[in-house]
């Protein structure tokens, strides 16, 4: 009896997670875009993805950054918003993705770091109370974006997303990846309808203090491709 009980919630629990993957992945299919056909918005955030121990950029990481790259110099947003990691001096996120966007020709007047993005959930609900966006292109893999997505635009934030899948990641990372994500997207569920959580919030620094996100009045024409 006991056992049967077992299987039972095991197959229960394996199902919840199932669905609830599928859930982000019906919601922002419509949503999700090459660089080339993103619409543009005046921010592109960035998440991230992991350092190695020299402080540089994962390739995940990387290929988000230069994914955000490419879509600023199509004239598609005018801003980088970097979020990640830093509860540890010795561990920078943010500082380290601004480093490589420089190095990959973006001005540093261009690039915003939110120091406090420790999950998905707290990028995009500090996106919204701490940097004042209303809308925003999300940059990150197709196996991410769905979850980023969902919680983006259901956290107030009017966001779709930019697939920054630049090279063919080896097998291991690919299906860490993958598992990661059913597994958060069940809690990402959780945390947007029941739990809602308030991250590590702060005062308010809005990217453009002299326009507020929404504004009526706001207007912004994407710039030619350079």
């Amino acid at each position: 009896m006991f056992l049967q009980i077992l299987l039972y919630a095991i197959a229960l629990g394996m199902l919840l997670l199932a669905a609830s993957r599928l859930a982000t992945e019906i919601y922002s299919r419509s949503k999700i875009f090459s660089v080339e056909d993103t619409p543009p918005s005046r921010v592109a955030i960035v998440f991230g993805a992991g350092l190695w121990r020299d402080g540089s950029p994962t390739a995940v990481l990387r290929d988000r950054i230069a994914t955000a790259v490419q879509l600023y110099k199509a004239g598609k947003v005018q801003k980088l918003l970097m979020s990640g990691d830093n509860r540890q001096d010795n561990y920078n996120e943010p500082a380290s993705m601004k480093e490589f966007a420089i190095k990959l020709g973006i001005p540093e007047k261009d690039i915003v770091l939110d120091y406090a993005g420790l999950r998905t959930y707290d990028t995009c609900y500090r996106a919204k109370e701490i940097f004042g966006l209303s809308e925003a292109v999300l940059v990150t893999q197709h196996f991410h974006l769905p979850r980023a997505v969902f919680i983006c635009n259901n956290l107030g934030v009017k966001a779709v997303g930019a697939i920054a899948d630049q090279r063919q990641y080896t097998p291991h990372t690919h299906q860490y990846w993958k598992l990661r994500e059913i597994i958060a997207s069940f809690v990402a569920l959780w945390d947007v309808w029941v739990a809602k959580p308030s991250p590590i919030l702060g005062d308010p620094e809005p990217i453009f203090p002299a326009m507020r996100e929404n504004s009526s009045t706001a207007s912004w024409e994407p710039k030619h491709d350079l």
